[in-house]
């Protein structure tokens, strides 16, 4: 390989050796992430341990225009880290440090590869917390990248509300910091939101400063079946519509209760369920359940089943959490697609069901989960990737899935990202201002190295 590659000897020579790997079992591991079964090989994985380090790479790699692809935990489900033109595989699970730490201020600043559920464990201590839970233990840095969301989106917003300042490796090398550790900004044009959602294709996040908000003094957990798919979401439409200050507002439906039934070994009944929480003091969770039941009823809810009882919670919430995984268990040797789009809550009963009908046409069994509170939804299809006719009409109906979430003044990704899958919708939904987006693609990255093939069309 390194005949073929004579750069790898030169890039060897200013790292350890344990930072550069050309092993096939490695480079396999780093050929796709999860959801995405097309991978690519990198020529090398690197593993760089600092912020020098990082720079020392780009540079290389800029000089002798060497595509880069960033990675840590690689939970992304459209296809980000696949190194679509070989080169470097950029692994960045060696940073994953707090730096700093500052509870008077409501402020962490960490290394990108520390997952979210490490850092509420290191300010759990403080009553502090990080408010953003995707689901997978996704890092710090990739859920920059994505502006990931999750569960609690509808209370507490997306990843780039709490990114306060960046450290960031431009694909020229050159290490800048955007943002500050003040609250509020009105200086200078605001590259920290630019860089959230960018996918890694304007630069590697070395570090990250989060704002931390107070964990609340009381939750409470609700559980709720309805009979229909329709009547579930017309329920949670009227809660965002009586402004409900809901937390976490997710719909799982009757195949994936099934699934989780038989992956957890608990016994709910298989129908559409919403799973509530409500955050605040005592008193308040509990009049906010009061009401939602109410709602419910309304809405021909099968069951009303509610704690504030933090044990009594977690179990509510282990179904909605283990979707994925149970849905895995329950199709071995099948490849998966998850994906998303996102709607007005008001268009969401029209967007689900004709989504779901797109689905069962092209012959599959469509596993729905969402973040409904915000329009939010995901789909998760099994499939046999031998089977040519039946990737077709798998493409099709998410096609026009698409199509509708579009017309329906929605967005082709309101999570997962763009990554390979929906590059082609990207002209649609954004018109003209794709061509502005590809001259800051330019400004940053003359060379076309930083993790080609994602993000924009080319």
């Amino acid at each position: 390989m390194t005949a073929n590659k004579p750069w790898l000897a030169e890039l060897a020579s200013f790292l350890k050796p344990d930072q550069l790997s050309t092993s096939q079992a490695v480079l396999e591991q780093h050929s796709k992430g999860e959801s995405f079964d097309k991978g690519v090989l990198p020529d090398v994985v690197v593993f760089p341990e600092s912020s020098q380090d990082v720079q020392k790479i780009v540079k290389f790699a800029y000089e002798h225009a060497i595509p880069i692809t960033p990675v840590a935990v690689n939970s992304s489900l459209e296809g980000h880290t696949v190194p679509l033109k070989a080169g470097i595989s950029l692994d960045m699970m060696r940073m994953n440090r707090v730096l700093q730490f500052q509870p008077e201020d409501l402020l962490i600043v960490v290394q990108p590869a520390i997952t979210y559920p490490e850092v509420n464990d290191y300010t759990r201590r403080n009553g502090l917390f990080f408010p953003i839970d995707p689901g997978a233990h996704a890092s710090i840095g990739g859920m920059v990248s994505t502006n990931a969301s999750g569960t609690m989106a509808v209370r507490y917003g997306v990843t780039s509300d709490y990114v306060m300042a960046l450290e960031v490796v431009t694909p020229t090398g050159e290490l800048i910091r955007t943002g500050s550790q003040a609250r509020k900004s009105s200086s200078g044009y605001n590259l920290k939101r630019l860089f959230c959602g960018a996918e890694g294709t304007l630069g590697i996040i070395t570090e990250v400063s989060l704002k931390l908000v107070g964990l609340p003094e009381s939750a409470s957990a609700a559980r709720v079946p309805f009979k229909t798919m329709k009547a579930s979401i017309e329920f949670v439409t009227s809660l965002i519509q009586a402004g409900l200050p809901i937390a976490r507002c997710e719909l799982v439906d009757a195949y994936s209760i099934k699934a989780t039934n038989a992956y957890n070994g608990t016994n709910y009944p298989a129908e559409t369920t919403i799973f509530l929480e409500f955050h605040g003091n005592e008193q308040g969770v509990i009049a906010d359940a009061r009401l939602a039941k109410e709602l419910a009823h309304d809405h021909g809810a099968l069951a009303f089943e509610s704690s504030t009882d933090p044990k009594e919670r977690q179990i509510l919430w282990q179904a909605r959490h283990t979707v994925y995984y149970a849905c895995l268990a329950l199709n071995p040797g099948k490849s998966s697609i998850s994906t998303d789009v996102t709607v007005p809550i008001s268009k969401l009963p029209e967007a689900v069901e004709t989504s779901l009908e797109a689905y069962r046409k092209a012959g599959f069994e469509a596993s729905i989960v969402g973040h409904v509170g915000d329009g939010n939804f995901h789909l998760l299809i099994f499939y046999d990737a031998d089977d040519k006719a039946g990737m077709e009409r798998l493409e099709l109906a998410g096609h026009e899935m698409i199509v509708q979430a579009l017309s329906l003044g929605g967005t082709c990704t309101g999570e997962h990202g763009v990554g390979i899958r929906k590059l082609k919708y990207m002209k649609e939904e954004h018109g003209l201002s794709l061509d502005y987006m590809k001259l800051i693609k330019k400004a940053f990255d003359p060379k076309g190295i930083m993790n080609p093939g994602k993000k924009l069309p080319a």
